[in-house]
């Protein structure tokens, strides 16, 4: 129990005195980067964990015998849940994420010709700033599926001999009325357009020395590019009315700064959380209680959706699982007796815009990761608060083991807020609360996050899992 009078959170770093603390740091950081480096899509990240588990012996099947099961659904939402001594009408000990992360999608018929290039048209995914993306290689990643049934996969532009692809952004000497205008209406979801291709199609191209007239054709690139699609894929411009093809940051994730102390990649809200909890999950020592994972998928546009937090999927796993392994347990007493984490990042104080924060409530980097009681926004709408004595519990736990955290709210009162997964969870009466690392330039394509503050993440969790 802390007895100091004062509090003042405590910085992660002096846990890390003696090398070879740090040592564990940078070592964990850097499977980190490997997992977000090559997850990139929530298709890829569910693919991910679930190898992980099948290595751990975890079963994909329901089974009274099996200590250790998952299920996923249809490669974008998982639950996974790891046996305990106690009665499962005791409920869970749960830890929530979600694997989807703010993007580019192409739209359904997504191929034109403009002068000079041929383009993919875009519908942004998320909350993004649309300007981030302009001007910077971009990779492909998704799936084409053919009206066979033919599932297609699709990754370019993350090799150093794959091509990238790029939105074309406006020079400066003819952007003198762009540079007047708000940031909303200089630029548009419209104009998000992805260049795939330049050369036009000829006859020349098929080997034969024909007339080339094709070259000033009508379509003539858009037609050289399906050409190069049907080659490398055997897939025709309907196929991709039925893809799910993203456009993502190219490239792998690299530590930032000399002391190579910040983790700088695409896509760590929330895949730090997903990454984090399911080291906590495989590395817990076992005992009475029943530990859970649950990744979700659609949360940045607002949970909805088969495979987000709003669905039944989680609900349906719960009630198999009483069935498998207590019959006579309602469901309903195993999820309002559950004890859950909504994983989710959190806004660090930015030093270059303190105006949005207010200080002495807002998590800095470095410092552990961060309790958000509640979210929401201005007067706490949409949100979920947690029950002080949760709280203190967990206080009570990461103080007793040496954990470092912090707590937080996201931003000034009146200035903006956000949601998560948790009001989901505190709807089956379950005690939740928001706790996650703190990122700078959240929902950019290049975040930001201290490896302390993840390493002492996954120790966070995996004392939750183990209390």
């Amino acid at each position: 129990m802390n007895q100091q009078p004062n509090y003042t959170p405590r910085s992660a770093w002096e846990s890390c005195a003696e090398p070879a603390q740090y040592e564990a740091v940078e070592t964990f950081a850097k499977r980190y980067l490997d997992f977000i480096s090559q997850c990139k899509t929530e298709r890829e990240t569910i693919a991910y964990v679930r190898e992980r588990l099948l290595q751990a012996g975890y079963v994909e099947k329901f089974s009274p015998d099996a200590p250790c099961l998952f299920r996923q659904l249809r490669g974008k939402a998982l639950f996974a849940v790891r046996r305990g001594s106690a009665p499962l009408e005791r409920g869970l000990s749960l830890i929530a994420a979600h694997a989807d992360t703010p993007r580019l999608d192409f739209k359904q018929r997504p191929l034109i010709e403009q002068p000079g290039v041929a383009q993919a048209k875009t519908h942004y995914y998320g909350g993004i700033r649309k300007y981030q993306w302009l001007a910077r290689p971009l990779a492909l990643h998704g799936v084409v599926v053919r009206d066979n049934g033919e599932c297609v996969q699709v990754t370019v532009g993350e090799k150093p001999d794959e091509p990238v692809f790029c939105i074309a952004d406006l020079l400066p000497h003819l952007a003198q009325k762009q540079a007047q205008q708000t940031v909303s209406d200089a630029f548009e979801g419209e104009k998000l357009n992805i260049i795939l291709a330049h050369r036009p199609k000829t006859d020349r191209q098929d080997g034969e020395t024909a007339d080339t007239s094709d070259s000033t054709g009508k379509d003539a690139i858009k037609a050289s590019l399906l050409d190069c699609l049907h080659k490398k894929y055997g897939i025709v411009e309907e196929d991709l009315i039925s893809a799910e093809l993203q456009a993502v940051p190219a490239g792998p994730a690299r530590f930032v700064g000399f002391d190579k102390a910040l983790l700088g990649g695409y896509g760590q809200d929330d895949r730090i959380c997903v990454f984090t909890a399911l080291e906590a999950l495989l590395t817990a020592t076992p005992g009475e209680g029943h530990m859970a994972l649950m990744l979700w998928d659609k949360e940045e546009i607002g949970s909805d959706g088969a495979s987000g937090a709003s669905s039944r999927f989680f609900q349906y796993c719960v009630e198999d699982l009483a069935r498998v392994w207590a019959a006579d347990t309602p469901a309903s007493h195993i999820l309002q007796n559950s004890r859950a984490i909504s994983a989710d990042v959190h806004a660090a104080f930015d030093p270059d815009f303190p105006e949005v924060h207010e200080k002495q409530n807002a998590a800095q980097l470095g410092f552990g990761p961060c309790f958000a009681k509640y979210g929401g926004s201005r007067g706490k709408y949409s949100a979920s608060e947690a029950d002080a004595e949760y709280l203190a519990w967990l206080r009570g736990i990461f103080n007793t083991r040496g954990i470092p955290w912090q707590a937080a709210e996201l931003g000034k009162v009146d200035q903006g807020g956000g949601g998560t997964v948790a009001l989901f969870l505190a709807a089956y009466g379950m005690q939740v609360i928001d706790l996650g690392p703190a990122l700078l330039s959240m929902h950019s394509p290049f975040e930001l996050a201290s490896s302390v503050d993840l390493y002492a993440t996954w120790q966070a969790y995996t004392a939750f899992l183990e209390a």
